[in-house]
């Protein structure tokens, strides 16, 4: 079982997917792996990091073209990149003495469908105060 396939209500690897965060609430297990991915996505290092790598021309890059970018020593930055990989963001093929980076589009392409809202859905009233009276 795939790190990511739990992250997303997966745990069979069938290809449903857990409902959007504006649909149904998230289960608890469901919420704590998905905060993972989140935790990896909230470091200013990884998210810059996975920005690089996923605009990459050609779809893949060598981490001896990303260490440059950061003021950061090369162990450094591999320990952000191996915490993209255990989040299911990125994944990777070592090449002789260096490694290549890929984003994983179907992860990205899930976390926009947790997030979206449901085509069609009217948006909610925000005229009014929540709790005004009518």
């Amino acid at each position: 079982m795939s790190n990511q396939d739990v992250v997303l209500g997966r745990p069979d690897g069938s290809g449903a997917c857990c409902p959007g965060l504006l649909t149904a609430p998230l289960d608890e297990d469901q919420a704590v792996e998905l905060a993972k991915v989140f935790k990896a996505l909230g470091d200013p290092v990884r998210l810059r990091l996975l920005s690089m790598i996923a605009s990459r021309a050609g779809g893949e890059v060598c981490v001896c073209d990303l260490t440059p970018a950061f003021d950061l020593s090369q162990p450094t930055i591999s320990h952000h990149l191996k915490l993209l990989r255990q989040a299911g963001l990125i994944d990777c093929e070592r090449r002789g003495t260096w490694v290549y980076y890929w984003l994983v589009p179907e992860m990205t392409d899930r976390l926009a469908s947790i997030l979206t809202r449901p085509m069609g859905d009217p948006l909610p009233d925000r005229t009014a105060p929540a709790g005004a009276a009518s």
